[in-house]
Formats: structure tokens, sequence, C-alpha cells
């Protein structure tokens, strides 16, 4: 009798501490949640989205809806998502421009205090491709034609202060040469501009220009990366051509700040097991992206590092929205 009264006890507590823990959580997630990408569809950010929402659905318990809210460099939606509640039915993701964009705007947010700071997701090595029209086939032929005419070749971007504008600026200085900047409102019309012929030339995401050099759309002709790829072998390195010169990008997840720790927890191990999952995994990593899936406190030191190198660079080259 004491033993059944000491198990219906047992059961009970069991009961009662998973209670307390959904309460905890405010029952999380009860509803679907919204992925705010602050950017249009085609560009990095939103492959990222797009490749793993269905799995971190799977993985989180609830739909997890891909919500493209582009415009001033990502600015527009990341302030959305600040304004939004902390319970976790709010996401956000972000590229580097989030690490510049308080040296290039008048935000409303708060690039650190406004977030809560999920997990760094991964890097990306930033690939020089050219359009078919410049008829630029290799790093030192751009060079050489930008040496005999200055500003007279072009670059696109997703937006000033992105890292499809501020690498250029980099290439531009270690190779000491003058380029022209056209800017576009995301990375699906920067590249259209590129395979249409607009613009000569982009530094962009390996994941969103692999599949030019594939089928042969555009010229991908170096990597930024210090060494060759294994996805494309072929590639000689940015550096072959200039020097020290190396480019990446990143992709991490946040939320508006306050979330309560279960809530976020829960959201950590969601996303940690969607980036283990073979099939995303597989496919992230065949497109040239290196999953890192970090802690909070290592993406946020990763953010703070990189707002500070960019501000030097933005203020030497005077660099400003118009």
């Amino acid at each position: 009798m004491q033993r059944s009264t000491f198990v219906r006890s047992a059961a009970a507590l069991a009961i009662a501490a998973a209670s307390l823990g959904a309460m905890a959580q405010g029952g999380y997630p009860g509803k679907p949640i919204r992925l705010i990408v602050p950017f249009p569809p085609g560009g990095s950010v939103d492959y990222v989205a797009r490749t793993i929402s269905q799995k971190l659905s799977e993985n989180i318990g609830q739909s997890v809806v891909v919500d493209n809210k582009g415009g001033a460099s990502g600015t527009i939606g990341t302030y959305e998502a600040s304004r939004s509640a902390p319970d976790g039915y709010t996401l956000l993701l972000v590229f580097d421009s989030h690490a510049v964009n308080n040296s290039l705007y008048d935000i409303k947010y708060d690039t650190f205090k406004s977030f809560d700071y999920i997990s760094l997701i991964g890097t990306m090595p930033m690939a020089l491709v050219t359009s078919k029209k410049s008829g630029f086939t290799s790093t030192e032929a751009l060079i050489k034609a930008a040496k005999a005419h200055p500003g007279q070749i072009n670059y696109g971007s997703s937006g000033v202060g992105g890292s499809n504008h501020l690498n250029p600026v980099a290439f531009a200085r270690a190779a000491d040469i003058k380029l022209t900047h056209v800017p576009y409102r995301g990375g699906g019309p920067m590249l259209s501009a590129l395979l249409a012929g607009e613009v000569d030339m982009v530094i962009g995401s390996l994941p969103t220009v692999i599949n030019y050099a594939k089928s042969g759309q555009a010229n991908v002709i170096a990597i930024g990366t210090r060494e060759r790829i294994r996805q494309l072998p072929e590639l000689p390195t940015i550096d072959s051509g200039v020097p020290g010169y190396t480019a990446q990008s990143w992709v991490g997840m946040m939320a508006p700040a306050g979330l309560p720790k279960p809530v976020s927890e829960h959201i950590q191990s969601a996303l940690k097991k969607t980036l283990a999952d073979p099939a995303v995994k597989s496919k992230m990593e065949n497109d040239g992206f290196n999953i890192v899936n970090s802690s909070p406190a290592e993406f946020e030191a990763l953010v703070r590092k990189e707002s500070s190198r960019w501000a030097e660079i933005i203020k030497a080259e005077n660099i400003k929205v118009d």
C-alpha cells in the first residue's frame, strides 16, 4: 500500500513538473512562428531561411513561416522584429550587414540591446563573379582593365553597407583600383542585374552564385577563402591576384530582447537539431555554406568584432547612405 502511494505520488510530481515546464514556456509554441528575413527573396539570407524552415518547423513543434521584409540594407525588417513581442513567435535572420548598419543608418533600434542573440548559423565564402557581357574571366584581367579605365567598371550590391558593398570596397583598396558602386534592393535584384549585364561584377556569397558557376550563366572567377574549396576546386583564390585579400559573409538568428529562458532554449535546441539534420547539412555544405551553430555569446561577440572592424573602413572611405 505504501509502495502504491509512493508510485502515485511520484507520478503526480512528474506531471506537475511537466506542467510547470509548459507554464514556464507559456505553452510554447502554441501557434505558427514568423521568421523575418529582412531582405527580398533570392539572396543569401532567404536561401538559409528556405533551406531550414521545413525541418525547423518539425523540430520546434509549429509551422515556421518565412516573411520577407526587405529594404534599407535589412534595417526595415530588423526594426519590425525589434518591436515584436519577446515571446518566441517572431524570429529574425540577419546578414553581416547587421554589424554595420549602425554606422550608416539612423536606425531606430539598438544593434545589441534590442535583441536576444540565438546563434550564428554559419559562414559563407564570398566569390568574385563577373557578367558574361563584361568578358572578364580572371581577377588579373579585371584589375588590369580597372587600372586602365578608372571608375568605368561597376559592381552591384544588395544595398549600401552590405557585404556585397563593403567587400568590393576592401577589394578595390587592396588592388589599388577604382570601381563604381550600383546598389540594389536585395541580393535577388543584384544577381538579376548581373545576369542581365547591367553590372560588370559582384562579390557574392557562394551559396547564391554557385549554380551560376555550374550552369555558365555568369563567370565565377575566384573565391574569397585562403585556399581552394572542394565544391569548385578549379576556382583560384582572390588573393592569388590580390595578395592577402579574403572575404566571407555570415547569417545568424536573433529574437526580440527579453525571451523567457525556456523559450530561448527551446529555439536553440530546435535550430541545433535542424542544422545537424543530414539533408539540411548536406545541402548547405554542398552549396558552400560552413555550418557553425554557435552559442548566443559567441554570436554576439562576432557581431561586436565585425561592427568595430567595418566602422573603421566606413569612416576611412567616407561611406554614407544617400
